[in-house]
């Protein structure tokens, strides 16, 4: 089997991530590098917005890779999942040949690559081009989804009947994301390599906002990161993710915002926050706590 040098080591990982937007800690490098080395899968779990999905489409853009992402979802089953056949356009064939084929010839005839319908999974399998697949959210489908997955993920091969085995000729560098809402089988995780990412602690954050939005001022900057962090604290529908740090950091460069005071915070909350309760209990609290 074919296969490529993701990274030469974690921290040539760490230096061409950073070069994305994308700034790795040292266990993130490190495994990021073991899962190309290894041929392994990587598991990425956290909560939401911490950037699980982003780590897998900073290293398909460091390796000049193609993405290709399974977004899970419950009642995901195998035909979205890895493939499934062009039914109506069999059907048309089938009519357009009057009767004039016996069924064991038109059979063939129909059940050929003209009429398969590749899924991300199949797709990431088939593509002899450096390839990252993103498994993502996979805590969101139903257990029996697992049972495809490990059949994948061990052999990086699948068995069509009516065409027969597909094996990966180069096998893609699979992240598998995971926000912890259910636990996992062993199974699953026993194939992964394991990465927890959590939300940055102050100083990393400023570091990517600054990353991000350099031209915002070092005050403001931390200002900012010290009221997500805050934020981040309140039992909240929907904690502020790290990309809406970057979004508020860009509004408070477009409205020119140079103190973010009570105003400025009730003013641009609705980029950070995204429910009303969640809105007025921040309002509440962090009044409270000036």
């Amino acid at each position: 089997m074919g296969g490529m040098t993701w990274f030469a080591s974690p921290a040539d990982a760490a230096e061409r991530l950073t070069a994305t937007g994308y700034l790795a800690d040292a266990a993130t490098a490190t495994t990021t590098f073991l899962a190309g080395a290894l041929e392994k899968p990587m598991l990425v779990e956290g909560p939401a917005g911490v950037g699980k999905t982003e780590l897998a489409k900073a290293v398909a853009r460091a390796t000049g890779s193609e993405l290709v992402r399974l977004q899970c979802y419950e009642g995901l089953d195998e035909a979205r999942a890895l493939y499934e056949w062009n039914y109506k356009k069999q059907l048309l064939r089938i009519q357009s040949s009057h009767g004039e084929q016996e069924w064991s010839a038109t059979h063939d005839d129909i059940f050929t690559e003209e009429f398969l319908l590749t899924r991300p999974l199949l797709t990431a399998i088939r593509r002899e081009e450096p390839t990252v697949l993103l498994i993502d959210e996979v805590d969101k489908t139903d257990v029996e989804v697992e049972g495809l997955l490990l059949e994948v993920l061990s052999d990086f091969q699948v068995t069509i009947p009516e065409l027969g085995t597909v094996s990966a000729v180069r096998r893609p560098l699979v992240f598998l994301t995971s926000n912890a809402t259910r636990e996992l089988s062993e199974a699953v995780k026993r194939r992964c390599l394991y990465l927890h990412l959590d939300y940055p602690d102050a100083e990393r954050e400023r570091e990517i906002v600054a990353s991000h939005v350099p031209e915002l001022d070092d005050r403001v900057a931390e200002q900012l990161v010290a009221t997500i962090g805050r934020l981040r604290e309140l039992e909240l529908k929907k904690a502020p993710s790290i990309a809406e740090s970057v979004d508020w950091a860009r509004t408070l460069i477009a409205l020119e915002i140079r103190d973010l005071d009570d105003k400025a915070v009730n003013d641009t909350l609705g980029v950070v926050l995204k429910h009303a309760s969640d809105h007025d209990r921040a309002v509440r609290e962090l009044r409270l706590s000036r």
